[in-house]
């Protein structure tokens, strides 16, 4: 009870010390002549120092009553001044419009840029995330362009990287982790990503080797950040797969700001455009808003908030996909009966607090809780038809099948709830010391996970008039020569009930390190985290388990005429399990599954120059991961279906290069190439490759306008990867299944006419409401390639023998867009 009272106490000193202080603040917004915002500009005011945001946007305290200078400083633009005597508490806005320099000289590695330079941060302009289209257009979207990422399903926002799967990527907004819904197994059925586009102002994404003040998985870290607004605005976003508008608000003293966008999508465009023929009614809309609140010059509050809710309703009525060879061609018809209506609540909300105790002391602290209510409920009759085609083109039923290999039905139902609640509460630690050129920077977090889960899952499969039993059960079975004597059972039944809960302690602490050796500048982190957590539930008790995580992070800018960054990065890597890694095939939570570890180094160049006199940067990435612990899994679609044991290592190893830069003036494209090779020896039965190993990927940003006629603009997002491996039919061995997917080829396009924007102005009258208008014409799938997701696996009563049918994506869909801010 005493500590309590002293944690008390210090809260209140540290408030009251806040209120008390006497400082003042400056903020405004640095433009340069054409009145584009300038990022990254040093703003210097007595002791302290701070950078310009994406928008321009920077914010600096000052002492009070006393005469401070204020220097603006950026490379390739003169340095500005203005001197100002405030009143205690008082907020200045200082907008400054920069002039360019004469003189350029080379990137300065102790910028914000050049932090990430070192760190191996690959950072994404938000104007970039608003313009290239897609099908589900937004931060993935851009994500999946990049080296080292994959993805197969432009109907998903999720994605794989450099070997990994869907879970093991860390998704950050304002510091705060994001969660995903549970029980969503198909790319229709996610609807909206997380983040809205609208309200970002910058986004870094880290495909390996990344500090130990990110959380523990085992391949990625996408950290966003929202924007703070510093005028009223709006935006209005709409096309023929929904829509989303947002407003800036801002009070008179800029104390208060508020950013809240509202969206709303509708899939149907593109699932109609599938061969399944299908009455779909899908439900996609959520609500997200951003509050912030200056409650004196050294204390910030903010909240967070997010309401998601997806209704997916789905009839499917029919299909036909055709398939094997020119000589013996064969398609699958299926009609169906009965229907799927899945949906997925989930709210969100989260509190931070920024303390500046002093010019060289932060701290941090953060607040959130994330609650889900799925449901997946469905009963579907399939009845299928496996024939040969007809192939004469004189024929009355040409295209037609005339005979049957196979004939049968499938009778899928699930009815499965899912209800989680998700608390953290974190702390986090600022030291600087400017004389060492060092930063010291520490956080503890403790995560509470509650979640209650209801598993019924059956399948009854009928082959030629026969039930096909449950292959585990091992009673022989050569129908029709002779009857079945086993038990009637389903061909797959899953029936398991769940309540479970997770307690997490978590930490970390890392040092900064800026400096040289000789004539050469270098950046050193070097860090650990630890992680401990226990399983408990109503009929099981698992056992504590904890791990550390050791990383670091070396990089070095030699003196050369040449720009270049050398950097070595890695550590020891854990992901210990989530709620899904815990269930098994059946069902059943494995309460005592260990965390998968993973070695990991990461070995890169940076180099920057010049082309045709502009910016270009090319970068190249080798790695290695050496994983043990390995909880095997299988994908369908996009639901992960572990098997819970622990019981297999596995490497990944591979090379990433990326080439971005102005191919076209003013505008930033980049071209992507990436090899990988992972594989898996489950139980020393020998190396196969993982269901991620997707060896070669080609990715192509492409942004270009018609000089004579500017204000029409050209946008191409293109990705090539080799195939998959395709799964197995259900119970297979996979040692015994190693086929391949066809690959995957994808090309989107999009059309823009800007009537007004920041750099084209208009003299009509009906727009000078706007800042901004266009009118697009977007191409989803441009080339109207067949890109298969997963096999529906057939068999044929004739020979025994199983087809995979290629379950094919979207083919060409085109989208009208509409943008507008005000």
């Amino acid at each position: 009870m005493k500590s309590a009272y002293k944690v008390f106490f210090i809260v209140c000193l540290l408030f009251t010390s806040a209120l008390f202080a006497q400082k003042a603040r400056v903020k405004g917004i640095l433009l340069d002549e054409s009145q584009k915002p300038i990022e990254n500009a040093t703003i210097k005011a007595d002791s302290e120092t701070v950078t310009s945001n994406a928008n321009g946007f920077f914010l600096i305290t000052i002492p009070s009553e006393k005469k401070v200078t204020i220097e603006i400083t950026h490379v390739g633009y003169k340095k500005s001044s203005v001197t100002l005597e405030l009143k205690p508490n008082e907020d200045y806005e200082l907008n400054v419009v920069l002039n360019p320099n004469s003189e350029q000289i080379g990137e300065v590695i102790v910028s914000s840029t050049g932090r990430k330079r070192v760190e191996g941060i690959t950072t994404i302009e938000p104007q970039v995330i608003r313009t290239i289209p897609g099908a589900n257009a937004g931060v993935e979207n851009i994500l999946k362009t990049l080296p080292g990422v994959y993805s197969n399903n432009e109907l998903s926002t999720q994605y794989a990287v450099r070997g990994g799967n869907y879970d093991e990527n860390l998704v950050y907004v304002n510091e705060i982790e994001v969660y995903r819904p549970f029980l969503i197994r198909s790319g229709q059925q996610e609807g909206l990503s997380f983040t809205n586009t609208e309200m970002v102002s910058n986004v870094d994404f880290s495909a390996g080797g990344f500090q130990s003040k990110y959380g523990d998985k085992l391949s990625s870290v996408l950290d966003i950040t929202y924007r703070r607004p510093t005028k009223f605005q709006a935006a209005l976003d709409a096309s023929l797969l929904g829509g989303s508008a947002t407003v800036d608000l801002v009070s008179k003293n800029q104390k208060w700001t508020n950013i809240t966008g509202v969206r709303y999508r509708n899939n149907s465009l593109l699932v109609n455009s599938q061969e399944t023929e299908s009455n779909f009614r899908p439900s996609f809309a959520d609500i997200q808003t951003q509050l912030t609140f200056d409650a004196s010059t050294k204390w910030q509050w903010s909240f967070l908030g997010n309401v998601s809710q997806n209704k997916y309703h789905y009839e499917p009525l029919s299909r036909q996909t055709n398939f094997g060879t020119v000589s013996d061609p064969i398609a699958l018809q299926i009609f169906y009966d009965g229907q799927e209506k899945d949906e997925y609540l989930t709210l969100f909300g989260a509190i931070k607090s920024v303390y500046q105790a002093n010019e060289n002391f932060k701290l941090k602290f953060i607040g959130s809780t994330y609650h889900t209510q799925e449901q997946e409920y469905f009963d579907i009759l399939a009845q299928y038809r496996l024939g040969e085609i007809d192939t004469n083109i004189g024929s009355d039923t040409f295209g037609d099948v005339v005979f049957s290999r196979g004939v049968g039905s499938q009778l899928t139902h699930a009815r499965n709830n899912l209800d989680a609640l998700i608390v953290n509460a974190e702390v986090k630690g600022f030291h600087d010391i400017p004389k060492k050129n060092t930063q010291l920077e520490w956080g503890f977090k403790y995560t509470r996970e509650d979640i209650r889960d209801r598993l019924v899952e059956w399948e009854v499969v009928d082959s030629a008039g026969f039930s096909l039993p449950n292959p585990v059960i091992d009673i022989p079975n050569d129908q029709p020569y002779n009857p079945y004597y086993g038990p009637l059972s389903p061909y797959k039944n899953v029936r398991a009930t769940n309540f479970i809960k997770i307690n997490r302690f978590s930490g970390y602490g890392q040092w900064n390190y800026r400096g040289s050796l000789g004539n050469n500048q270098i950046w050193v982190n070097a860090g650990a985290r630890f992680h401990q957590w226990q399983v408990s539930g109503a009929s099981t008790e698992g056992k504590s388990q904890i791990v550390f995580s050791p990383r670091a992070q070396f990089a070095i800018k030699p003196n050369w005429e040449k720009d270049m960054v050398f950097r070595l990065s890695g550590g020891l890597y854990h992901q210990p399990p989530f709620y899904r890694e815990l269930r098994d095939y059946d069902g059943v939570v494995q309460p005592n599954v260990k965390a998968q570890q993973s070695i990991h180094v990461v070995l890169s160049n940076d180099y920057s120059f010049k082309l045709w006199d502009r910016p270009f940067k090319l970068i190249s990435e080798a790695y290695y991961k050496n994983l043990t612990d390995v909880n095997t899994y299988t994908i369908d679609n996009v639901r992960i279906r572990y098997r819970a044991n622990n019981d297999a290592v596995a490497y990944v190893y591979g090379a990433d290069f990326r080439l971005n830069g102005e191919f076209v003036p003013g505008t930033e494209s980049w071209l992507s190439f990436g090899y990988l090779q992972t594989e898996e020896n489950q139980n020393d039965r020998g190396y196969i490759a993982r269901p991620t190993d997707q060896r070669l990927k080609f990715g192509l940003l492409f942004q270009d306008y018609m000089p004579t006629i500017p204000n029409l603009k050209m946008y191409l997002n293109l990705v090539y990867n080799t195939g998959l491996p395709g799964g197995s039919p259900s119970y297979a061995d996979p040692y015994q299944y190693q086929l391949r997917l066809n690959d995957y080829r994808r090309a989107d396009a999009g059309f823009s006419y800007v009537f007004k924007d920041a750099t084209l102005t208009s003299n009509r009258n009906w727009l000078k409401h706007f800042k901004e208008f266009a009118i697009g014409l977007e191409i989803y799938n441009l080339f109207n390639n067949q890109n298969a997701i997963t096999n529906t696996w057939v068999r044929d009563v004739y020979t025994k023998s199983q087809y995979g049918i290629p379950n094919y994506m979207t083919t060409r869909t085109f989208n009208v867009k509409l943008n507008v801010r005000l």
